[in-house]
């Protein structure tokens, strides 16, 4: 007596989704061999219509296109970005190296931070400077002891600019009495782990330094400064 399970032999061994779904992407070549069938397929688009797996393919196509297209937009916004800040740290490259003395220097650094790089606030401190030097050149004495190095770790510590908004204590610190209009800020160390000093620049912007931006210029920016300030016996 043959059983019904037997009975309906095809529809016992009938693939389910997942079966035909792991054979169609092993065998992609499925569809070469039967081309009449791609016509036949449809498949629901947004509208609520049924479309051929041909029109959805040129929709995925042309959505693609677009979003590549988009994202080379962006890319050549960010090369157009990125010259005109080359060309702003070499004008003020060659700007600092013509200075004669530090407090022209100095002049001259927070000159071009302003009106070159839109910074509000400039504080220059050095760990290594007297109190002749502090009266003729601006900047600040560093005294870098422990609780000072806890409040500044990224630049002690980690020895990499700091950028974002800074606590109330941080900005006391640095911008003294501008600190209640500084809304962020960038820490830079000068020197490995901050040894020379840092340079603090700060904006009136919340959102003109965070903690998510580039800081490859900020740290050519220290390096030339220290270099620059060594040469003026200072640092």
């Amino acid at each position: 007596m043959t059983s019904q399970a037997n009975a309906n032999p095809v529809a016992a061994q009938e693939p389910d989704v997942e079966q035909v779904a792991r054979y169609l992407a092993s065998h992609p070549e499925f569809f070469e061999n039967h081309a009449d069938l791609v016509a036949e397929l449809r498949l629901s688009h947004q509208s609520g219509n049924t479309v051929s797996l041909i029109e959805r393919q040129v929709q995925v196509l042309r959505e693609q296109n677009e979003g590549l297209k988009t994202r080379l937009l962006e890319l050549v916004d960010v090369a157009r970005d990125n010259d005109r800040l080359s060309d702003r740290v070499h004008r003020m490259t060659l700007d600092l190296l013509a200075t004669d003395g530090s407090a022209a220097l100095t002049d001259t650094l927070e000159d071009r931070l302003r009106n070159e790089f839109d910074a509000d606030s400039i504080s220059l401190f050095l760990t290594n400077i007297d109190e002749n030097q502090q009266r003729e050149s601006g900047i600040l004495k560093l005294d870098a002891n422990d609780e000072l190095k806890a409040l500044f770790e990224p630049a002690f510590s980690e020895n990499k600019p700091q950028c974002g908004r800074l606590s109330a204590e941080q900005t006391a610190f640095l911008f003294r009495e501008q600190a209640q209009a500084i809304e962020s800020a960038a820490v830079v160390p000068l020197g490995d782990h901050a040894q020379a000093g840092l340079l603090a620049i700060g904006s009136r912007e919340a959102k003109r330094f965070n903690n998510s931006m580039g800081t490859l210029f900020l740290c050519h920016l220290g390096e030339l400064l220290l270099a620059l300030l060594r040469q003026k016996g200072l640092g």
